[in-house]
């Protein structure tokens, strides 16, 4: 069990460096554009990359941001539920499972239907889209499996792997 949860940890974080290294791709994208303005050179599709680049820079980090107790989380309701903390949690964990598996089955769906069908981003780049899809659909995945993890931790220890938020902290002062 150890070993599923170091391995899971360690993908979550993985994921998350990669997240961060398209952050700092766009601005190496939006520096090289600056550049190209500059000079007068042509640099087609910079627009088109950045924003690949921001989606997957997003997916990939939200396995690791849910971990880390760095989404959105209901804490003041579930703070208010007391010793009731563990049905909302069970709740909020279920709904989330189910949410972010069904985002994860049509990220996929739509990376294979992009490859059937030879498409093509509209921009200057032409772009195959399923070779930018991937990395949404495999966050996606990724973030469905760690609502999964969660949900899972959660029945069987009645506490969840998610990192507290800055107001559970400051409730325990």
């Amino acid at each position: 069990m150890k070993v599923i949860r170091r391995f899971l940890d360690k993908l979550y974080l993985a994921a998350g460096i990669i997240g961060a290294v398209c952050l700092v791709a766009i601005l190496c994208v939006i520096v090289a554009q600056m550049v190209a303005r500059w000079s007068g050179v042509a640099f087609p599709g910079s627009s088109e990359y950045a924003g690949y680049l921001m989606a997957a820079s997003s997916f990939l980090a939200f396995a690791y941001a849910l971990n880390h107790g760095a989404h959105i989380r209901v804490s003041l309701m579930l703070t208010a539920l007391g010793r009731h903390r563990f049905w909302g949690e069970l709740w909020a964990l279920v709904i989330g499972t189910a949410a972010s598996s069904y985002l994860a089955w049509f990220a996929v769906k739509a990376t294979k239907w992009s490859y059937k069908l030879h498409d093509v981003s509209q921009g200057q780049d032409a772009t195959p889209i399923w070779i930018v899809q991937i990395p949404m659909a495999f966050g996606a995945v990724l973030l469905a499996i760690c609502f999964f993890d969660n949900l899972v931790t959660l029945i069987l220890t009645r506490r969840d792997n998610i990192g507290s938020d800055m107001v559970d902290q400051s409730q325990g002062e």
